[in-house]
């Protein structure tokens, strides 16, 4: 026979509690008194025929019936709430924050976005860049990362499956033609991104390039000013085809080698797994996966 549910507030003082371990501090926190909060914790171990606490002389310990109960506890409160924020908490709730690749969000969301505001007219948009920040962004609703998806703390939705590029100016700088072979490279200028695990060294050694010096060139912190060097004639960059794509378009930049790679890597939505995904989020996640699967077809 199923129980009854409890009374909602006598479920919000036992979540408080087992938050702080202390009455106190857990009426505190509810603007209650701590005897409010004792009897309210008493009525529901009598509704459910078990003790939740065990009362020390120095604050509250779980029982084994405790642990097990306040997951679920815990996860009902915080979806109610965000239900609730949903239904009447508009103008939060419609604001979608977004912690973003620098070089992904120019070259790859940045031209598709405005199909998303279309299609959303009433999500608000914020986004930050994620470039060298340790960490995550409490604030942030979901991350697109660059990596192999293994990330424990969230569900990660592959977007790009790319091929290392490597992509040059048409004309480079005092009138050098470009390289019409790979070969030919320990006579240009590498332009490297710090950070990214497939970089020259990586492309040389797959292609069996094993005399060329891959450190050999100038160093930069986002792939986003390594291909602009590149544009301008600096030297020949490795890009990913997913990124590179609109440049070579529109011939600021052209791909001298047939020859190309695959990546390991890739760019990656994650949302945390710690908190319910809301309905602005997912709407977001729904659309980028769309995209993605628009831009690399059977692949997603």
């Amino acid at each position: 026979m199923k129980k009854r549910l409890p009374p909602l507030n006598w479920l919000r003082s036992f979540e408080a509690s087992a938050r702080h371990l202390n009455f106190t501090l857990a009426a505190s926190e509810l603007h209650m008194t701590q005897a409010a909060v004792s009897q309210q914790i008493k009525g529901l171990e009598t509704k459910l025929g078990c003790a939740l606490f065990k009362r020390l002389p120095r604050g509250l310990e779980l029982t084994d019936a405790g642990r097990a109960y306040i997951p679920g506890v815990r996860e009902s409160i915080e979806k109610l709430a965000l239900v609730t924020d949903e239904v009447f908490g508009k103008e939060r709730s419609h604001t979608l924050t977004v912690r973003v690749n620098l070089v992904f969000f120019n070259t790859w969301l940045a031209p598709r976005l405005a199909d998303f505001r279309n299609q959303y007219p009433d999500i608000d948009l914020r986004f930050t860049s994620n470039i060298w920040v340790a960490g995550t962004d409490k604030e942030a609703d979901a991350e697109i990362c660059y990596g192999k998806g293994q990330w424990t703390n969230c569900f990660s939705d592959r977007l790009t499956w790319d091929r290392l590029i490597p992509v040059c100016s048409p004309t480079l700088l005092d009138g050098q033609l470009p390289p019409a072979d790979p070969s030919e490279l320990s006579n240009y200028t590498l332009l490297h991104v710090i950070g990214y695990e497939e970089g020259w060294g990586f492309w040389l050694n797959q292609l069996g390039y094993y005399n060329i010096d891959p450190s050999q060139g100038i160093h930069f912190d986002s792939l986003m000013t390594g291909m602009e060097m590149a544009a301008q004639g600096h030297g020949v960059a490795l890009s990913r085809t997913s990124l590179a794509a609109n440049m070579l378009e529109n011939g600021r930049l052209i791909a001298p080698f047939e020859q190309t790679v695959s990546t390991v890597e890739s760019f990656y939505l994650t949302t945390p797994k710690d908190k319910p995904i809301r309905a602005h989020v997912d709407a977001f996640r729904q659309w980028i996966i769309d995209q993605a699967q628009q831009a690399s077809p059977g692949q997603v």
